[in-house]
């Protein structure tokens, strides 16, 4: 792919990451100080990208600028953790061990899942950290939301549900254990 073909495509992307966290231009323009304008002839491929105008969107994004222009990767080309997108939320996998705990950051946008909360119920245990936004965490009878700092482990065999209860996209630190496998905390003696 030559730097044209590069840079076509950044439009599209700084799109779908926009409309994955349930942002709207508006939205984007306030926290990112571009203007309205800009950011909407960027996506549709009427202005060409400039460092001045990736840098605020990579930190309001909250993605590294070489994801923006989709860079050719660097370090180990064995290993490559990409976003994916699950039931309209992104996973971004954050640990590549088969078999064992699993690491994702979930990134759930305003208004997810878009429909009624399903509790479920599977194999494994599972670990929650609110990174941002509110979360709505329905487990068994319990029905709570949780918010930045807050902190969730439970047995997935237990009904549960998770929502974004909030007014903006919420995420989450999570960690996924196979056959009830917990995470081990280990704590200062005093």
């Amino acid at each position: 792919m030559d730097d044209s073909e590069i840079l076509e495509n950044v439009g599209p992307r700084l799109r779908a990451l926009r409309t994955a966290r349930g942002m709207t231009l508006t939205d984007l323009a306030d926290s990112t100080g571009v203007s309205l304008s800009t950011l909407s002839r960027l996506e549709s491929g009427g202005r060409r990208p400039t460092l001045e105008l990736l840098l605020p969107l990579a930190r309001a994004f909250q993605v590294a600028l070489d994801e923006l222009v989709d860079a050719p990767p660097t370090g180990d080309p064995r290993v490559r953790l990409r976003p994916v997108q699950r039931h309209g939320m992104t996973m971004l996998p954050l640990t590549r061990r088969p078999g064992g705990l699993q690491a994702y950051k979930l990134i759930m946008p305003v208004g997810y899942p878009g429909r009624d909360l399903v509790q479920q119920s599977h194999e494994g245990y599972e670990w929650a950290y609110v990174l941002s936004g509110q979360v709505r965490l329905w487990l068994g009878e319990d029905d709570v939301v949780l918010r930045p700092g807050e902190v969730v482990e439970f047995d997935t065999h237990v009904p549960h549900a998770l929502a974004n209860a909030g007014t903006e996209p919420a995420e989450i630190l999570a960690l996924f254990g196979p056959q009830g496998e917990r995470a081990h905390v280990r704590t200062r003696q005093r």
